[in-house]
């Protein structure tokens, strides 16, 4: 199979499914078991190999990461899970809402402020 991106814009993509079920549990310091808990809880979806075994990207393994976080400070995993969620989905709108602020409010909006 020939991939379609060149190596090094895979490399550099958040969300490239680079690393396996092995490698992500090592580099969160977690089990197996809790990257198949959050994937239950619907957190993230791993994509899978062609031989079904599950690859995360960057982007999934900072999220895992917050998940862990608070599973360690007591939070139950759903929980922690829904948390995740709901940040991410903040985080989301406060961009959109940035981007539509930026391109609603020119300088030419406030004739009284300079641009500079």
């Amino acid at each position: 199979m020939t991939p379609d991106k060149p190596l090094r814009d895979r490399l550099e993509d958040d969300d490239y499914p680079a690393y396996t079920m092995g490698r992500a549990a090592e580099m969160l310091g977690t089990t197996p078991g809790f990257l198949r808990a959050i994937g239950e809880a619907r957190l993230i979806t791993p994509l899978r190999s062609e031989g079904g075994h599950r690859r995360y990207s960057r982007y999934q393994l900072r999220i895992a990461a917050r998940a862990r976080e608070l599973v360690d400070r007591g939070t139950p995993i759903e929980a922690a899970c829904r948390i995740v969620i709901l940040e991410d989905q903040l985080e989301e709108a406060q961009r959109i809402n940035a981007e539509h602020h930026h391109t609603t409010h020119t300088p030419a909006d406030n004739p009284g402020t300079s641009p500079h």
